[in-house]
């Protein structure tokens, strides 16, 4: 991270002595077509307490030109230092402070970020300021509790269109002057600068009316399906202003596709920034379009939950981002129209599955998390304070109750809008609704780490009638060098009874809802029931903790897991049996025997593609190695049998095929990946569009069959910044010490590439199937790791930490040389806990190896 590391208490003193009321921030951006920096000006009114006394205002920049402060210029040489501009000598009341410094455009997402596309030669420019990178842009207070009033005037090239937080005003002589904002924090300030294409519409009901933009490049204007977006951003205006209480708090509501960004997207407050390849170019399947609407719905709920009113300090990140996902569920689940009332079974299958892998991890941390730093909140964007924050929030909703929930949210709006708060101030207005004590239940789910496993106990009589029902809760010692002490909680569950029916299919037939606590819960309900086919714990999914089932259950799963009637018990026991193949509790052989004997039946294709991917993975890094290669035969002969069987045209049939692109090995396969391409070979209803080439072309790349030339040809029919990627990894996948040395070079010893080239490469280099060529890579990763991290900005340096980690290479060896260099190297701690979340992916990667070479003998 460039720049003084901020810590809490800094920021606590700065905010004792500081009031900020407001930003004028003046910049140039004429010169950006060129590059290079760009004039910025900011003049900052912030009052003083009482006493005065020193303080510091943030800003990277390559050069100051002046401060002035209260009217008298001081010595930017000498107040000026790292990232940090000195305030000395602060009066009582106001202060008036301007700074005039040339700023540097990006090519890594973070401060402003400047990308050319291939396309038409144009620059597009867009802000990502989370966490602490409004200060590459102007001179800033950053920290989230000195909120401001922000008034931005731009000086744009001519023709381009300047997008912000306020309503985008008629330009004067191409310069853009908005009106302030109201109080916002300063890393949801944002511009958007380029020849955008857009498309207008209006939020209009009971008097209200919201101006509507959505932005894009016009190189991907074709591919843009506005009324689709729109349609889902009404669904969730209609249902957060309903559920909250409070109507949008904004005076517009953009929302822009920008190239190279770094995460899914960014609530920027009115003027929210998305990764542009959520514009789709070529066919995906359904489940493609439901993260999209996730994704659109979560930055939306947090115009309230983070941006109306903002947690005070870091800690309570897991407040902003655990709210919005919870938010973005319920809203799919439950908004009149939605087109995925199945939301909680793709929040079981995948945020549940980050939440479970994360809180196994030995970074693994309470949600509310604690933040000593800004080094600390960067690596802190992570499945604990999103998936698990999220999980426990639904927990919460059940232990309340959903109106109870929502009564106690639209207080907490009211109370704080515009404000900063703590976690206390959300736990005392449920309090409040629910009549509730929530002390003890926060100090169980938010304040302590890790994770529980239920396990139920059963007894039944020679009749099968249930004799004694009893839930067993575990707490799993900590994972090496984690904080905490494992911790017994308090869990709202459902249990499912389900039978199989006449033609075959697991229908629920009776359902038990109750308080878990402790070691042992009796379950009486259940007892004096016939034992049904299965007993599934956590039915609807309603807490946080890892499922067992009994051996009968088991046993009726692994042949009928595909026949229940509904998706998200389904979903549940697919999740119970990839976490016990994570924990060498399933082999890999047998859990690749369940998902093949299932994945047929599973018609939730987010499910499908899930399991795809797990599948791959335990094959490559959980299976026993002189086995792979038959698990990986097996695999690959059942993607091909799915796609060839699948329905013509339909989403299943898109996501075998890019299964079957991922492992297709024999010279058979690899000739039909071949002959699709060159269109010698059809099958009927699969579409051999832009982005399904280029997953055969880069599978192809790996295995040596395609070369440069290869990749050049296709790349001149895809000449786009989406090609430039795909050709990028391309190139890094081929299987000789050439290319790899090439693309090494590219990311470690030079800087050079933009952030979305530089992750791409990385893609290309790791090849799991290319262990043997990537060994030598492992001194060199890290001989060069430290520098990396000292040199790179947050976002380039962690690519690298963790993308060119030696993942591949599962050996005792690896677990070796990682600890050596986390003794020698004494790494902060931010990169010492990739380096050691990294670790004990091998680590999990042998003891699953061993229990699958077990299960063969």
């Amino acid at each position: 991270m460039p720049g003084t590391n901020l810590t809490r208490e800094e920021a606590r003193q700065r905010a004792t002595l500081l009031t900020v009321d407001s930003y004028e921030i003046d910049l140039d951006l004429t010169g950006a077509q060129e590059g290079g920096t760009y004039r910025s000006v900011t003049t900052v009114r912030f009052d003083v307490a009482e006493g005065g006394g020193e303080s510091f205002i943030d800003l990277v920049a390559p050069t100051v030109h002046e401060v002035t402060l209260n009217g008298d210029a001081l010595d930017a040489a000498e107040v000026f230092q790292d990232s940090r501009i000195a305030l000395p000598g602060l009066l009582p009341g106001r202060n008036i402070l301007r700074v005039v410094a040339d700023c540097a455009y990006t090519n890594t997402g973070e401060g402003l970020h400047r990308f050319v596309d291939p396309v038409d030669d144009q620059a597009y420019l867009y802000t990502q300021f989370e966490v602490p990178d409004a200060r590459r842009v102007f001179a800033s207070f950053e920290q989230p509790d000195l909120k401001a009033t922000f008034q931005f005037t731009v000086k744009a090239p001519e023709g381009w269109t300047v997008i912000s937080n306020s309503p985008t005003p008629e330009p004067q002589d191409n310069v853009w002057e908005f009106e302030p904002t109201p109080r916002i924090s300063s890393y949801v300030t944002a511009l958007i600068v380029g020849p955008y294409h857009s498309v207008h519409s209006v939020y209009e009901k009971d008097g209200q009316s919201v101006p509507l933009g959505i932005y894009c490049r016009p190189s991907l204007a074709e591919h843009l399906d506005a009324d689709a977006i729109f349609e889902v951003t009404r669904q969730g205006f209609d249902w957060f202003q309903e559920k909250f209480d409070y109507r949008y708090p904004f005076k517009k509501y953009d929302q822009l596709f920008v190239p190279e960004f770094n995460a899914g997207a960014m609530e920027n407050a009115g003027a929210v920034t998305i990764r542009d390849q959520y514009v789709f170019r070529s066919k995906v399947t359904d489940a493609a379009y439901e993260v999209r609407a996730a994704t659109i719905l979560h930055e939306l709920a947090h115009m309230w939950f983070g941006d109306l009113v903002t947690m005070e300090w870091w800690n309570d990140l897991w407040l902003n981002e655990s709210f919005a996902t919870y938010a973005e569920a319920a809203c799919q689940a439950a908004a009149p129209g939605s087109k995925w009332p199945h939301s909680w079974t793709t929040f079981a299958n995948q945020m549940k599955t980050w939440a479970y892998r994360q809180d196994q991890l030995p970074s693994t941390h309470p949600i509310m998390a604690d933040i000593s730093d800004l080094d600390d909140v960067l690596v802190n964007f992570d499945g604990i304070t999103y998936a698990k924050g999220a999980s426990v929030l639904k927990q919460l909703v059940a232990y309340v109750g959903e109106d109870a929930f929502f009564r106690g949210v639209q207080a907490y709006f009211k109370r704080h809008a515009f404000g900063n708060t703590r976690l206390s101030d959300l736990l005392g207005a449920l309090e409040e609704t629910s009549g509730r004590d929530l002390k003890t239940w926060s100090k169980a789910w938010l304040e302590t780490a890790g994770i529980n496993v239920l396990r139920p106990e059963i007894e039944t009589d020679a009749d099968g009638v249930i004799t004694s029902f009893a839930i067993r809760q575990e707490a799993p010692a900590l994972p090496a060098g984690a904080k905490g002490e494992p911790t017994l909680r308090p869990h709202r569950i459902a249990i499912g009874a389900y039978d199989l029916d006449g033609a075959g299919k697991l229908v629920r037939g009776d359902r038990v809802e109750l308080d878990v606590d402790g070691e042992l819960t009796a379950v009486p309900q259940l007892v004096g029931k016939p034992r049904p086919a299965v007993l599934l714990l956590n039915d609807d999914d309603l807490s946080y903790a890892k499922v067992r089932l009994d051996e009968q259950s088991l046993a009726v799963v692994t042949e009928h897991l595909g026949d229940f009637t509904e998706s998200l018990p389904r979903a549940l026991c697919w999740a119970s049996a990839w976490d016990m193949t994570r924990d060498a509790e399933l082999a890999t052989r047998d859990y690749l025997a369940l998902v093949l004997s299932g994945i047929g039946k599973e018609s939730d294709i987010g499910v499908v593609q899930s399991l795809h991917r797990q599948v791959k993975l335990a094959i490559d890094q959980y299976a026993a190695p002189t086995a792979r290669e038959a698990l990986l035969t097996r695999w690959t002969e059942a993607t091909l049998a799915h796609l060839r069987a699948a329905e013509a045209g339909s989403d299943h049939q898109l996501a075998w095929a890019r299964a079957f692109a991922a492992t297709a090995r024999t010279p058979e396969q690899l000739d039909l990946l071949d002959a699709l391409l060159d269109g010698t070979q059809t099958i009927e209803g699969l579409a051999v569009d832009t982005e399904l080439r280029w997953a055969f072309v880069q599978r192809l790349a790996a295995v040596g069959r395609f070369g440069g030339s290869e990749i050049a040809a296709e790349y001149e029919r895809d000449k786009t910044a989406a090609g430039e990627r795909h050709a990028a990894t391309a190139r890094a996948a081929r299987p000789t010490e050439a290319a790899k040395a090439e693309a090494w070079e590219s990311v470690v010893e030079s800087d050079k590439l933009p952030n979305a080239v530089q992750e791409a490469v990385i893609a290309g280099f790791v090849q799991t199937d290319q262990r043997e060529l990537l060994a030598a890579y492992t001194e060199r990763y890290f001989e060069a790791l430290k520098d990396v991290w000292a040199s790179r900005s947050h976002e380039m340096a962690q690519q690298i930490a963790v993308g060119l980690y030696p993942a591949v290479q599962v050996s005792q060896d690896t677990l070796d040389r990682t600890d050596a260099w986390l003794s020698s190297a004494e790494p902060n701690a931010a990169l010492r806990r990739l380096v050691s979340e990294s670790r004990s992916g091998i680590e999990r990667a042998l003891k699953a190896q061993a229990a699958d070479g077990a299960a063969a003998e």
